[in-house]
């Protein structure tokens, strides 16, 4: 837990930026229990958490659009380039 103080609770805004690893199962053993330590006394990042699990399940409900070729190309051509410097 890069940051985030040991023997403290974790702020909301920790938690926050936790979140994701939490829900990846991603945290320690110890990390996680800090986290849901936090969530047993805020409501709001309880609510936080469940948003976030909500909007999880709901985008993997979604269907891949179709991207046209020349979209694709673009954007295949923007990533190569995206890193080299100006010539």
């Amino acid at each position: 837990m890069r940051g985030f103080g040991r023997n403290r609770a974790l702020t909301c805004r920790e938690v926050v930026e936790l979140v994701t690893d939490y829900m990846e199962g991603a945290l320690s053993a110890k990390q996680s229990a800090r986290f849901e330590q936090h969530l047993a006394f805020c409501d709001p990042c309880i609510e936080y958490l469940g948003q976030i699990r909500t909007t999880v399940a709901l985008v993997q409900q979604l269907a891949p659009a179709p991207v046209d070729q020349e979209i694709k190309d673009k954007l295949l051509e923007l990533y190569r380039t995206w890193q080299q410097p100006p010539p």
